[in-house]
């Protein structure tokens, strides 16, 4: 038996010793899914695959990283370093500079990260004489990049009805025309946004023959990481990829699938069997992870979901604490409770800070974690807060290398023409940019033949010379390496002497920022160089990059900090101890995600997630009353905690003095005293006595309704009061009001079996009646 096989369990080992044909790895959590493909992937090299040969793709460069490693070192060499292994992203991205030219774009194109993205479409929202504060850039991106992932085009998008029907109801009737201006304007710029990537690569396989053939017979084994998180792109793209070999290997867990809002599609992999002829499953079950009352939980939960692939994790681990449910007064008790606890689990069980996690379902509610570990002076970081690369001097500099690499990038151009101050004001620059628009060329072409536009003397002197300094730096692109012409950029365009001369705090800290930019540079130039035709040390391979960077990647491990993140951010790590937050109906789950039984089983999977991330304890916590959109609210206990099993829960209370020594006192009540909601005593009475300093709400149990055959929902634009609804959960009602703004109605509505309930119009499905 090879080496690299031993360690592996019997199911894992069966999925790394299948080498052709399709196969679909369901990988539990915990499962070791990253050592069942790595050792695949070693496999493949050790039976004579060309390394060359294999395409694996992931979700983050961090996972990417990690599997080459563990692949070089099973086999004891570098052949590893031939295979494509990356993101999607950067996989394509690296494919499409060598296809670039078949699809009209430069070669050095741009990638434009979400903020440059938002600010071409602010720019073209404005060109059309539109409100920037009603199609509001960050909404019309959203509607943009959700197009494109699922492979619509412009002119699909301008020609499909259901789409334009859709932004009438919004009020927002011109995002067709907005999406197909800018289209152009990132065409015209030689940019690439990141849904690009995946758009520009499928429109490349599906017009250009002999490039599909090329990497068809290139890829001849390909596997994919989170399966379960491929959008239609990803998929459609795959389909076409594996379309002659089908040596297609799948990884994931569909109890995972936790990102539909970004395109994420749980059927690619709930129907992969449907895909290929033959296909191969393997379970992988035994979890390695979370001690048996943990596993036991999350088994629990998932089962009350009826979309998935049928599954039952187990463990050998240590039975494990059981799970700490706590309910606390209010949400600033809530913090206060997690900071105590995880100030006691230091002192008691000898945990550092980096063992414990703190999750929640949105941002905002890290602010009374944050509180109460700043009192406590508890070190910690918070996950999805402004990225390193997109501070400001960080985003001028790279602008400066950007321009350097495609001088056609009009957003940067824009972004340092005047910084630091040199004479070229606002009017110039709009003069530019007007006169480009006009003349269907780019703003650089424009400065370039400055003269012939009017521009005054002095003004003229100025672009002339921005322009030969620029001109300057390109000529130094193929002799120098990203680091030594970063270093020249920074002294010959003062930006680095502007920030050192500020002397304020915030001054000092921007300097900073720029060395420890410059910094990464010299590291990326400083590695070693890889073997056959992997990334080179140049300027663009080093913006590729970075541009492609997840908050993932940035995490490198090493601070001595408690993470805070939404659940969302969390799904791939593991704690020894997590803190889940606020298991309250309208927030976990989310008011926005409880119209359909699709958008519930979404939410318990994110449940599931947040469970399965705690390695040896795990406490739940929810608060009775919480501050919500400036209102404080009273709050009813999660429907998901019905699904938890009563002989794996420790109960407790915590709220106002009643914290830590006397939050044990909850066992001593009878729990149907309490007000609590548990599987067995769904249909208590709200009027039984409670103990004096417990704050409870009724609690409203919801009659399930059966939708009507051929349920089809109704458009509801222009829905009024008193007419009669059929909402698919809460069954027929009466609308009894209609309020909030014309692009966001809701309305209130009366129903038979389950009463008032507000309803947003935007998100629920309803059937008019009459």
């Amino acid at each position: 038996m090879q080496v690299y096989l031993e360690g592996l369990n019997e199911q894992q080992r069966e999925a790394v010793l299948h080498r052709d044909g399709p196969i679909m790895i369901v990988a539990g959590a915990g499962s070791g899914k990253t050592k069942v493909l790595t050792t695949r992937i070693a496999h493949l090299l050790a039976t004579g695959v060309d390394p060359f040969n294999i395409l694996a793709l992931t979700f983050t460069n961090k996972a990417a990283a990690e599997m080459k490693e563990r692949v070089e070192h099973i086999l004891g060499n570098n052949e590893a370093r031939n295979i494509y292994i990356g993101t999607f992203h950067s996989v394509f991205a690296r494919i499409l500079r060598a296809e670039a030219e078949k699809l009209g774009y430069p070669r050095n194109f741009t990638i434009y990260d979400t903020d440059d993205a938002k600010s071409v479409v602010k720019t073209v929202v404005n060109e059309l004489g539109l409100d920037d504060k009603h199609y509001k850039p960050n909404t019309v991106y959203n509607r943009i990049s959700s197009a494109k992932n699922a492979l619509i085009t412009p002119e699909e998008y301008i020609n499909d009805y259901g789409l334009q029907q859709e932004d009438m109801r919004s009020n927002r009737p011109m995002i067709g025309q907005i999406y197909d201006a800018y289209c152009k304007r990132c065409y015209k710029n030689g940019a690439m946004d990141f849904d690009d990537l995946l758009l520009k690569f499928y429109l490349l396989l599906k017009t250009h023959p002999e490039s599909l053939s090329k990497y068809q017979r290139k890829f001849k084994y390909i596997m994919i990481d989170e399966y379960q998180d491929t959008n239609t792109a990803q998929y459609q793209i795959i389909k076409l990829l594996g379309a002659m070999h089908e040596n297609v290997a799948v990884v994931g867990d569909d109890a995972q699938s936790i990102y539909s809002f970004r395109g994420a599609t749980i059927e690619n992999i709930l129907q992969f069997q449907k895909d290929y002829d033959e296909v191969k499953v393997v379970m992988l079950e035994q979890n390695y992870r979370s001690s048996q009352s943990i596993l036991h939980v999350a088994n629990n939960v998932i089962a009350n979901n009826k979309g998935q692939l049928p599954k039952k994790l187990w463990t050998s681990n240590a039975e494990g604490e059981k799970i700490k449910l706590v309910r606390t007064a209010t949400d600033n008790d809530e913090g206060k409770y997690v900071a105590d606890a995880i100030q006691e689990q230091k002192l008691r069980n000898h945990y550092r800070n980096n063992d414990f996690a703190i999750l929640y379902r949105t941002n905002a509610q890290s602010r009374s974690f944050e509180e109460s570990l700043r009192r406590m002076n508890i070190a910690y970081r918070i996950y999805g807060g402004i990225s390193f690369y997109q501070r400001k001097e960080i985003k001028d500099f790279l602008s400066y290398l950007r321009v350097i690499l495609n001088p056609g990038d009009e957003e940067a151009l824009k972004r340092i023409i005047n910084f630091p101050a040199r004479g070229i004001g606002k009017t110039s620059v709009e003069k530019a940019v007007l006169f480009a628009n006009q003349n269907n060329v780019s703003m650089w072409n424009v400065l370039g033949q400055a003269a012939q536009f009017g521009y005054k003397a002095s003004t003229l002197e100025v672009i002339n010379n921005f322009v030969i300094m620029i001109k300057m730096f390109q000529s130094e692109l193929q002799k120098k390496n990203a680091y030594d012409l970063s270093i020249l950029v920074g002294k010959n365009t003062g930006l680095v002497k502007e920030l050192f001369n500020d002397k304020t705090t915030e001054g000092l800290a921007r300097y900073e920022n720029i060395q420890e930019l410059l910094n990464s540079i010299k590291e990326f130039t400083e590695t070693p160089t890889e073997d056959g035709e992997l990334l080179d040390k140049s300027l663009g391979s080093y913006l590729q990059q970075i541009t492609l960077l997840t908050d993932a990647d940035d995490d490198k491990g090493e601070s001595d900090v408690v993470k805070l993140m939404t659940i969302h951010a969390a799904k791939g790590l593991e704690f020894p101890v997590v803190f889940v937050g606020g298991l309250e109906e309208t927030l976990f789950p989310n008011a926005m995600s409880i119209n359909t039984r699709e958008e519930l089983e979404e939410e318990r999977r994110l449940f599931y997630v947040a469970i399965t991330r705690a390695k040896q304890r795990l406490w739940l916590t929810y608060a009775n009353t919480r501050y919500r959109f400036g209102n404080l609210t009273q709050n009813d206990p999660s429907r998901f905690i019905e699904e938890l099993p009563e002989e794996r829960l420790d109960r407790a209370f915590a709220g106002g003095n009643m914290r830590n020594n006397q939050s044990n006192q909850w066992n001593s009540f009878d729990k149907a005293k309490t007000g609590f909601r548990t599987s067995s005593q769904e249909n208590r009475s709200a009027t039984k006595e409670k103990p004096a300093y417990m704050v409870t709400s009724p609690v409203v149990k919801i009659k399930e309704h059966t939708p009507t055959e051929g349920f089809t929902p109704s458009d509801t634009s222009n829905l009024q009061e008193g007419q009669k609804i059929e909402h698919q959960k809460f069954g027929f009602g009466e609308v009894i009001k209609m309020e909030g703004a014309a692009h966001n109605p809701v309305a209130t509505v009366k129903f038979e079996h389950n009463g008032e309930k507000k309803i947003m119009l935007n998100y629920a499905k309803l059937r008019i009646v009459e």
